[in-house]
């Protein structure tokens, strides 16, 4: 596993991939947080607070993090590499982890230089209107569980076809689905209050978690749809 989760990430850094995801996620990030005008905008904020970063990533990362595993199992697929990789001396669930955390690695590294937006608001507030550091901390927890299910889900996504795009457009659909869909049907299904729709979909538990309040229901939601979608890429690259 390891020795795939190190050639992924290898693979990554090796052509522009790695570096154009990281940059593109600070990038937009810095556009929206603090030079656009706007919601997102955390001079407009009024507080000294990450809140703004925290609404905007989701979003972003529903488009990134697809973008990173689109071609985890569809590269493979279309060079007919998939076959000679299940051969290898490991199991098939072993495949599939070193895929996902050779991803989830990327990722989080795309996130990492976003620690410097903690320093910089808490340096540029007062000292009695401090950044609330266990909302923050609890924020970026929910940030990492939220990304974990993104990239469960891209991986999965990728065995569905030997083209990256659609690969890329199907994980999109589903984390768009998973993160607002159950949301927007609870706002219109009749029964939507009495069947706790909303509590089905991830924006739900990730705002939960943004509050500073690290509950064990929403760590094991994460962690249940991202262990869900790993398996079902283990049964489908079983049946290739």
């Amino acid at each position: 596993m390891l020795a795939i989760l190190k050639k992924e990430i290898n693979t990554f850094f090796a052509s522009p991939i790695g570096y154009l995801v990281i940059g593109v996620f600070l990038l937009l990030n810095g556009l929206f947080l603090w030079l656009f005008k706007g919601n997102f905008n955390v001079f407009n904020a009024g507080e000294a607070s990450l809140s703004s970063f925290f609404l905007l990533a989701p979003w972003i990362l529903i488009f990134l993090v697809p973008a990173v595993t689109m071609r985890s199992f569809s590269d493979e697929k279309k060079q007919g590499t998939l076959e000679l990789l299940v051969t290898k001396p490991l199991t098939h669930f072993q495949i599939v982890l070193g895929k996902y955390f050779g991803a989830l690695v990327l990722i989080l590294l795309a996130v990492l230089p976003t620690l410097l937006y903690v320093y910089s608001i808490s340096e540029l507030s007062s000292p009695e209107t401090g950044i609330d550091i266990g909302s923050t901390i609890g924020s970026y927890f929910g940030l990492i569980f939220l990304i974990g299910a993104y990239t469960a889900i891209g991986v999965f996504s990728s065995t569905l076809s030997d083209n990256q795009i659609v690969a890329f457009i199907i994980a999109v659909f589903i984390c768009f689905f998973f993160y607002f869909g159950f949301e927007g049907l609870s706002n219109y299904a009749v029964f939507g209050d009495l069947f706790y729709l909303e509590d089905l979909g991830m924006s739900a538990h990730y705002n939960s978690m943004s509050r500073g309040v690290i509950d064990t229901r929403d760590l094991i939601y994460f962690i249940s749809i991202s262990i869900a979608f790993l398996f079902f890429t283990k049964l489908k690259i079983q049946e290739s």
